[in-house]
């Protein structure tokens, strides 16, 4: 008996093939990059090699040294945004004698020569199997407006004369969108493959650093989570529990008066009904202070709109999210964007603010700026502490740019969580 796929779960493989083969050819263009350079790098690394003897090269030694480490860690932080972290090692110095017996600098001179040949040419194949595809998949439609004798195909082989042969390859760009989805993530774990083994810290570095830092962010989480549940306590003690315990004191009084005073007990039973109803909208504020429910309704990019819109100075939102982050993540981002606009709003003077949102490689970026007067102090009582600690709980970073006279930009930089 023949089980029927669902449609959805058919769906789900689709679109999850989909953004596995989108991210991949942008991991492989983005490692073009880094190639080109380090194919550049390689060549003046060649040239002090090669005029070392007249002592050229023993001048330009220290400088290919410091764009080899530089470009090194670039790519251990544009992999990290991709991927799992890279850790990085120790410092290695600039000095030739000291290069030569380091451990690091000799991985990294591996990485080198891998990233330059066959990271160049993976990275290549990632920028023009996409132009392929398209040109190819759409030749159809314009076949007839080509030059005659003039090749067809992306690749130069064949010429076109009739609808036959330009529907021959459309399929081609098919072809060519089948490789993409089925080889584009190898490709790209190729890619980065040498630079994930060689360029990670050695099994003897010190990651004392490493260390003390998880410890502080744990630290920090922990003090924000104890934060957040004294003010959730002092909003239920203060609001909510309050306004039910004037309800029930005024239901009491009203039964009492129910049979003595009935006009009375009417008045104690409205002034109940409406403290309970303010008890309620205030239950229901914290709710909204713990996890926003409209987060889970609109998603990030409709709940930034809902702030920026709630916001007293005009405010535009960016948002570019493709897909959701890990509650938690999107429930700080919320958190930040909140407590920046109302800065702006209270303290900053401004006449505009902006609101940018984008989740790349597995990083959600937001940028908050305003044209107000600056000057953004993190002891001046403005919640950027508070800001900081959230942010530093996820692993994330905080910059703040606050100028006296502005503007002000706010950036964060959170792990999706996925």
């Amino acid at each position: 008996m023949t089980v029927p796929v669902p449609v959805t779960s058919v769906r789900e493989t689709a679109v999850r093939t989909l953004r596995a083969a989108a991210a991949a050819t942008g991991q492989l263009v983005g490692g073009l990059g880094t190639a080109v350079l380090a194919l550049g790098v390689l060549v003046l690394l060649a040239v002090a090699a090669v005029t070392a003897p007249a002592g050229v090269g023993l001048l330009l030694a220290p400088a290919v040294l410091r764009a080899l480490h530089a470009l090194a860690r670039s790519e251990r932080e544009r992999l990290s945004r991709r991927g799992p972290e890279i850790i990085p090692p120790d410092p290695p110095p600039t000095r030739l004698r000291l290069a030569l017996a380091d451990p690091t600098t000799r991985r990294e001179l591996r990485w080198l020569v891998r990233h330059a040949t066959a990271g160049f040419l993976l990275g290549l194949l990632g920028l023009l199997l996409p132009l392929c595809a398209v040109r190819d998949t759409t030749f159809p439609l314009w076949w007839w407006l080509v030059p005659e004798g003039s090749s067809s195909t992306s690749i130069g082989i064949g010429i076109a004369e009739s609808w036959p042969d330009a529907v021959a390859v459309g399929l081609l760009g098919l072809g060519w969108i089948a490789i993409i989805l089925g080889l584009g993530p190898g490709m790209a774990r190729l890619q980065a493959g040498p630079a994930r083994r060689l360029l990670e810290a050695g099994p003897g570095t010190d990651l004392s650093l490493r260390v003390a830092e998880l410890t502080a962010t744990r630290a920090a989480a922990l003090d924000a989570h104890a934060t957040e549940l004294r003010r959730i306590e002092r909003s239920l003690h203060d609001g909510a529990q309050n306004r039910l315990v004037s309800v029930t004191v005024l239901l009491g009084a009203a039964r009492r008066m129910a049979v003595r005073d009935p006009a009375g007990a009417d008045e104690l039973l409205e002034r109940a009904q409406s403290a309970a109803e303010q008890a309620l909208g205030e239950l229901r504020a914290v709710a909204r202070g713990i996890l926003p429910p409209v987060l889970a309704d609109r998603g990030l990019a409709g709940a930034l709109s809902g702030l920026a819109a709630d916001c007293g100075v005009p405010c535009r939102v960016a948002a570019d999210v493709p897909e959701r982050c890990a509650a938690s993540v999107e429930a700080t981002a919320y958190f930040v964007v909140a407590e920046a606009l109302t800065n702006v709003a209270k303290h900053s003077g401004a006449g505009r603010a902006s609101v940018t949102v984008r989740a790349r490689g597995g990083r959600l970026r937001l940028v908050i700026e305003d044209d107000g007067r600056g000057g953004a102090d993190e002891g001046g009582g403005s919640g950027l502490t508070g800001i900081r600690r959230r942010v530093a709980a996820h692993d994330g970073t905080l910059r703040l740019t606050s100028p006296p006279g502005g503007p002000t930009v706010l950036e964060v930089d959170l792990p999706c969580g996925r």
